[in-house]
């Protein structure tokens, strides 16, 4: 038994005295215990900082300016602008102008988007900046950017107005179905409040000619210092960045006429609000109900068990859901029960079904009719027994990994405290109180919750469906007629069906590990197993309670003629949704539970494998899991109809997607109409047919001979050793020699466009798809990946920032030997349709511009810095070498040039890059493709 195995065994054994301690109404009402790890301090002028020390990740830094001001406080001349103030922040400040930032931060390795980013919400507006730490010198510049977002963004006329078209494109890019339907449904939800007209997004006119003086005042009036704090959390000495929170801030003056800071109310309503909406684009049909709540103090120990009973009493109604969706013509599709913070002034419990074409009422039906049943029947001792296992379970694991907690899962902690008066707890205060609360936690007032939340005030009822489903769209009066029903009906309670028992009842005899190397260089040891399959095993510390395992063996949906794919392709899915050996689905989900533990197998074009994961303490279940995703799939024809169900009413109303429909052709298009790259329609996938699905998945892992293992984490070899040979060395192989098929499916020769025009908004998409033949090698692949990261900044710079023609554009690559070497780099962004065209051009002369002189030292440093960073990074995580194990192991590779980036980046020079953009951006072997609106 490893130490962290054993530490959590003693925390179990553990839970029967402290379950003992007084939970008297003195106690609970005392104030939680404020985590000591974290320095805080109101600064003079009224801003609010927290810092921690964290090691995780190492040499890094998580910074964070949260500004308490959000769209919702924008005049009517400001309808978007706390957003756009964002934007600006990014465009110059009085230390970074004209775009400098960016430039700076791309320099010290980081990236636009992923470390350098902010989000602006309906109350707050928070700036996310992360940073390497190990010189110090950048670090103190992560604190000149917060304080030059505080107070020093440039607001001048000409920036102002070079950003209009990038948050106009931002604007552009959200509109659809979903935001015409949510257009509809917010100013139910928020009746009678300020936030039913003021969406973070705001009001195209207004973007387009509103003057620079609004944008200024949003910008004078509420960023300031008594609405700030600022967030540090990283691998560095806090009382030293104490001291630079002090420098940078401190002097920030507040201004002598403030504008009140209001918390705007949403009214209560007496009679149920309703929404009832379509759109002709709209995809799915879904009802939700829900119920506004006042907003409540957290900082209590009762406000603390109080969480832990509504966290068990959703997470049983939603496992109920959850087995109701699994049964043939089930009443939705998917269904779900929450409750958390609605708005800052209030709370929300909701209902919500997503369901078939005309299932709105029974699907409401469905919904409330399973809540009733709580409410007169209540749940279950067991179903209470499991959910404490799984909850104490969790977090169980979150203490084993306290000392290895990555800084953004602290950042969003200290953020929240700010913005909604969060507690700050540590993590070993919780798990102290979780020890002690949950076992005195009972079923009566679990279940008393169905009742105290489903009332007939503060009613919201939304639903949603394709304009196609009109005429069987209920009344408002029909869905209110369904709380009235459920209350007259008779319901039976709910029974709880439980396989006893072991998952294997009988365990196999173990196969043997007939030879054993290690590779020194990179810490993997390579065991053959008796029967024929191979393991690799990296032990690492990165995590004290993660093990993460793949395994995979070619073959895959290659081996059969194209009128068996779509059986070949759903073999595996359909083995997930059956279940394993004695265990349906459902009562494998319950037997696991209290395990940190999950297994999943799959089959792709080229191959068939499984991805699983386990706490070090659950190994034994996820390699019984294993052998019996092997030996043991279960054929379930109910499990199969509910499937068959769930996803034809899932594809009934897929084409009238603009996007789907672009996504289809463009799949057509490159490959020349294969059989196998059909849209799945409805009528498609009735092709999935049961007894071929499952005769093809066990044909596929029938043999483990050809199957190679690779398993990272928490673990060692000795206490593998035993689990590998009992049910790795024990699966049945018959060594047969088999590979992939090339099934032929290739990308069209020369120049080829594709025009699709749907959709009734103004916007388009385009793509821009490079292929060609490719000379498999890892120096290669290096040349083409640097290749894609050059033209990436490249793109962003023309396309956003110099033309504010997108918001975003993307570039993708990849160099694949299998089925036969061949490259493939895509670009893609939206447009205004008038563009289109102009900066298609755009791409191709940057494009041009690669071949003839290759990237500038500039970009070449980015990418290069860029690379390092990363490295750094992936070098302490189990899914970088996972990935890299797989795929090195898969190409022959040498494992220990793992960890030659050094060598690799000496192939980084702008001759080989602009070679690489003459081999791969060819001009005569592409796909256009342009997704543009119907009219």
């Amino acid at each position: 038994m490893s130490k962290c195995s054993f530490a959590l065994f003693c925390v179990s054994i553990l839970m029967a005295p402290l379950a003992a301690l007084s939970q008297s109404p003195a106690e609970l009402s005392r104030p939680l215990p404020r985590d000591s790890a974290v320095i805080t301090d109101t600064l003079a002028n009224g801003l609010r900082y927290y810092v921690r020390a964290n090691r995780k990740p190492e040499h890094r830094a998580e910074l964070r300016l949260v500004v308490n001001a959000g769209s919702v406080l924008e005049d009517e001349d400001q309808r978007g602008l706390a957003h756009f103030v964002e934007h600006m922040a990014f465009d110059g400040t009085e230390h970074f102008p004209k775009k400098e930032l960016q430039n700076y931060i791309e320099s010290v390795g980081m990236q636009f988007g992923a470390d350098l980013n902010a989000e602006t919400g309906f109350d707050e507006t928070v700036y996310q900046l992360q940073l390497p730490t190990d010189t110090a010198r950048i670090l103190e510049q992560g604190f000149q950017i917060l304080e030059d977002w505080a107070h020093g963004v440039v607001l001048d006329s000409m920036a102002i107005r070079n950003e209009r078209g990038v948050v106009i494109e931002e604007w552009r890019l959200r509109q659809g179905a979903g935001s015409r339907i949510l257009d509809k449904q917010l100013p139910v939800l928020f009746a009678g409040s300020r936030y039913a007209d003021r969406l973070p997004i705001g009001q195209r006119s207004t973007l387009e000619s509103f003057p620079s003086a609004s944008l200024r005042r949003f910008y004078r009036d509420w960023y300031r210092p008594d609405l700030m704090a600022v967030v540090a959390v990283g691998d560095f000495d806090p009382r030293s960045v104490e001291k630079l929170i002090r420098a940078h801030f401190s002097a920030i003056a507040r201004p002598t006429q403030e504008r009140s800071r209001t918390v705007f109310p949403i009214p209560d309503n007496d009679t149920a609000l309703v929404a009832v909406t379509t759109d002709k684009e709209a995809t799915s049909s879904s009802v939700e109900i829900a119920w506004k709540q006042p907003l409540r103090d957290k900082r209590t120990i009762g406000a603390f068990r109080q969480e832990m009973v509504e966290h068990l009493y959703n997470s049983m109604l939603n496992q109920r859901f959850h087995e109701l969706a699994q049964k043939p013509d089930a009443p939705f599709l998917g269904a779900s029960s929450s409750q958390g913070l609605f708005i800052r002034s209030k709370e929300i419990y909701s209902l919500d079904a997503s369901v078939k074409s005309g299932g709105i009422v029974r699907g409401l039906d469905a919904l409330l009719t399973e809540a009733e049943r709580v409410a007169r029947h209540g749940f279950t001792a067991t179903e209470l027994e499991r959910q404490k296992r799984d909850l104490l379970r969790s977090v169980e694991q979150a203490y084993a990994e306290r000392d290895k907690t990555e800084s953004g899962a602290y950042v969003g902690q200290y953020v929240n405290a700010y913005l909604y008066a969060e507690p700050v707890t540590s993590i070993s205060t919780d798990f102290e109180l979780y020890r002690k609360l949950l076992p005195g936690i009972q079923l009566d007032e679990v279940n008393r919750l169905a009742t105290s939340w489903l009332t007939e005030r503060n009613r919201v009822i939304l639903a949603s469906a394709p304009a196609r489903d009109s005429a069987s769209l209920p009344s408002r009066r029909t869905l209110l007629a369904a709380f009235d029903s459920v209350k007259r009906r008779p319901v039976v309670a709910y029974k709880d069906q439980v396989t006893a028992g072991p998952l294997i009842e009988r365990a196999p005899a173990p196969g043997r590990i007939v030879s054993e190397r290690v590779d020194s260089a990179v810490g993997v040891t390579t065991w053959i197993l008796s029967n024929g399959a191979r393991v690799l095993l990296k032990p690492t510390d990165f995590k004290a309670d993660e093990v993460l395992l793949a395994g995979w063996s070619p073959g895959g949906t290659s081996l059969l003629p194209d009128r068996e794919y779509m059986a070949a392709r759903n073999g595996a899915v359909i083995v997930q949704q059956s279940g394993i050996g004695r265990f349906s689905r459902i009562e494998l989900q319950k037997a696991l539970a209290g395990q940190a533990v999950s297994i999943l197998p799959y089959i792709a074009s080229l191959e068939q494998g499984i991805s699983g994961s386990a706490s070090p303490r659950d190994l034994e279940s996820l390699f019984e899991l294993l052998y019996l995703d092997f030996t043991a799939p279960r054929t379930d024809s109910s499990a199969f109809a509910a499937y068959r169900g769930r996803v034809s009413a899932q594809l009934a109303n897929r084409g009238a997607s603009p996007e789907a429909a672009f996504a289809d052709s463009l799949a057509v298009t490159l490959t020349q109409h294969s059989w196998r790259a059909r849209p799945i329609t409805p009528a498609v996938f009735e092709e999935v047919d049961l007894g071929k699905s499952l005769a093809f998945y066990r044909d596929r892992f029938s043999d483990a001979s050809g199957f190679t293992f690779v398993i990272v984490g928490s673990v060692q070899p000795d206490t593998l050793r035993p689990l590998v040979e009992r049910w790795v060395a024990s699966l049945p192989s018959t060594h047969r020699r088999e590979s992939w098929r090339d099934v032929g499916v290739k990308p069209p020769p020369g120049v080829v466009t594709t025009v699709v025009k749907r959709g009734v908004e103004q916007k388009s998409q385009s793509v821009l798809i490079f292929h060609g033949p490719f000379e498999f090698s890892a120096p290669n692949r290096y040349l083409l990946a640097s290749l894609v990261e050059v033209l990436q900044l490249r793109l962003q710079e023309t396309l956003r920032e110099s033309l504010g023609g997108t918001y975003d554009v993307e570039v993708g690559g990849s160099g694949e030997r299998d089925p036969r070497p061949e490259y493939q780099i895509s670009v893609q962004f939206g447009s205004s349709p008038a563009r289109v065209d102009e900066l298609v051009k755009a791409v191709m002369a940057q494009i041009d511009s690669l071949k003839r002189t290759g990237p500038t030292p500039r970009e070449l440093s980015k990418v290069r810095e860029q690379q390092i960073r990363s490295r750094e990074t992936g070098l302490k995580e189990n899914g970088f070498w996972l990935a890299s194990i797989e795929n090195y192991d898969r190409y022959g590779w040498k494992l220990s040039d793992i960890l030659a980036l050094d060598e690799r980046l000496k192939l980084l020079t702008s001759d080989r890059i602009r070679d690489a953009a003459r081999r791969y951006l060819d001009d005569t072997s592409y796909v256009r493709g342009s997704l543009l609106p119907e009219k």
